[in-house]
């Protein structure tokens, strides 16, 4: 059966446009993977931009780590300087301590010669009332 004009016209005007149809469905499907495209380099950014926010984030929290790290030092030092200033004090109270203690030996000192002047005292009063009492009896006796 041979195919009239027409029907070939007809045929080929069906093919050019079903071949019209299928670039404009690669183009959809081209258009979609750009738009994909698009928005995975979107996402891409989006995940560079907040790893470059979260390396920021760890740097300035390094810095804060390195600050307090300073402070504790500071005061350790400040603990230390406590600490010699509660040596320095230490010392000096054992320097008092040291110094009571032989204020303590003047005192006992000077209660054993103050013991020793009363015993003379006494010596020297029984003595000079002996002394008198005899000098009185042999005046008496001679008058």
């Amino acid at each position: 059966m041979a195919l009239a004009q027409e029907d070939i016209n007809y045929i080929e005007s069906l093919i050019r446009k079903v071949l019209a149809e299928q670039p404009d469905q690669f183009r959809f499907d081209s258009r979609y993977d750009l738009e994909l495209r698009e928005r995975t380099i979107r996402v891409e950014e989006e995940l560079k931009h907040q790893r470059e926010l979260m390396l920021e984030g760890f740097k300035q929290m390094e810095k804060r780590f390195e600050q307090v790290d300073k402070r504790f030092e500071q005061i350790d030092k400040r603990f230390e300087q406590v600490e010699k200033r509660f040596e320095q004090i230490d010392k000096r109270f054992e320097q008092v301590e040291k110094r009571l203690e032989q204020i303590d030996k003047r005192f006992e000192q000077v209660d054993k010669h103050l013991i020793q002047i009363t015993t003379r005292m006494d010596r020297f009063m029984f003595w000079s009332l002996g002394l008198t009492i005899s000098a009185v009896i042999a005046v008496l006796k001679f008058m």
